[in-house]
């Protein structure tokens, strides 16, 4: 179940001993496969725009770890290093909370030798998730500024040479135009590589209760 960040889901915390910081970026598939196997457990998502401003995901994660260790017998924590370099580590190590495994949630999604296999083959890789491709407008055009500074396109993606789309769900219909218009925005071409939500749901199942 997902709730707003910092929320709980309706159903009391003293029957979910179990609370699952989550990136909002993966809030939601992870809210499905939660409830999908009915694990006792409530999502409390961060907003998704962290991963603009990395450097503060590790104190947001620890403000809202203390605050939920008050109400649950386990709190962990469903971000990769996320761009943190160490400092979420940091928050774990400190309070005892595990995390998901490899440096950002592409690791997460594809594994980690799939990710570097798609950079050796082609350094100047821009990688999509669903998240990034249904949001695509918001966090990072209006985010970066070219809705309003088109030229800026080249300060940011002019060493990027393709777009990879790490496709969770390949047969959404609504999803690969999507993905196509951003790739189109920075002047990019698309390719896709399907990789589902298996890598997730098993980081997950390493972190919570069967």
């Amino acid at each position: 179940m997902v709730a707003p960040a910092g929320v709980s889901t309706a159903i009391s915390s003293l029957t979910i001993p179990t609370a699952l910081i989550a990136c909002g970026a993966l809030a939601q598939p992870a809210g499905e496969i939660v409830a999908r196997h009915g694990w006792p457990v409530d999502v409390h998502p961060l907003p998704p725009l962290l991963h603009n401003q990395p450097q503060r995901i590790a104190g947001e994660v620890r403000a809202l770890a203390s605050e939920l260790a008050e109400r649950y017998q386990r709190v962990v924590v469903g971000y990769a290093d996320c761009g943190t370099y160490g400092a979420l580590d940091t928050v774990c190590g400190d309070l005892g909370l595990e995390r998901l495994p490899g440096l950002h949630c592409y690791d997460v999604y594809a594994g980690q030798r799939r990710i570097e296999q798609i950079f050796e083959t082609q350094p100047g890789t821009y990688l999509l998730t669903d998240f990034l491709v249904r949001s695509f407008a918001r966090t990072v055009e209006r985010e970066l500024g070219l809705d309003r500074w088109p030229e800026l396109r080249e300060d940011y993606f002019g060493s990027y040479t393709r777009v990879v789309w790490l496709a969770q769900d390949p047969a959404d219909p609504e999803l690969l135009p999507l993905a196509q218009a951003a790739a189109a925005k920075i002047g990019l071409p698309l390719e896709v590589e399907p990789t589902g939500v298996s890598g997730l749901e098993e980081a997950l199942r390493s972190l919570l209760p069967a």
